[in-house]
Order: structure tokens, then C-alpha cells, then sequence
């Protein structure tokens, strides 16, 4: 996962993470959008999503190797 991707992801998760608290939105919609910022989180901060393997997604940049 490449840095643009892992700063998009925190920063989508932690608007997500805004509107729940400020009750923005509310319901299970809310429930389930703590949930993928949970996630977001996740993947952001350990820099791999396991939904890019089946799909052979790559957001880092090509080296002189690859």
C-alpha cells in the first residue's frame, strides 16, 4: 500500500470517525461506518488490505527493481 493510499485512508476514517461522534449520523448507517473507519485505521496504519491480493491492486510506487 502506498503513502498517498495509507493518508487517504486515515484521513477518511478519521472524518468518519467526526460525523459519528457528532452525531452527524446516527442508526445503524453510523454503526457501520465506525466500523470501516475501524478498519480504514487498520489498514492505514499496518499498510496492507487484504481485499488489493484477489484483485493484484498495488498502490506503491514502481522501484527500478519491480
Amino acid at each position: 500500500m502506498g503513502l498517498a493510499d495509507r493518508i487517504f485512508r486515515l484521513l477518511a476514517a478519521a472524518l468518519l470517525a467526526l460525523l459519528y461522534f457528532t452525531h452527524q449520523i446516527s442508526g445503524p448507517a453510523a454503526v457501520a461506518f465506525l466500523v470501516l473507519a475501524v478498519i480504514f485505521v487498520a489498514t492505514g496504519f499496518v499498510g496492507f488490505c487484504p481485499l488489493y491480493l484477489p484483485f493484484k491492486i498495488s498502490t506503491r510506487k514502481k522501484t527500478a527493481e519491480q
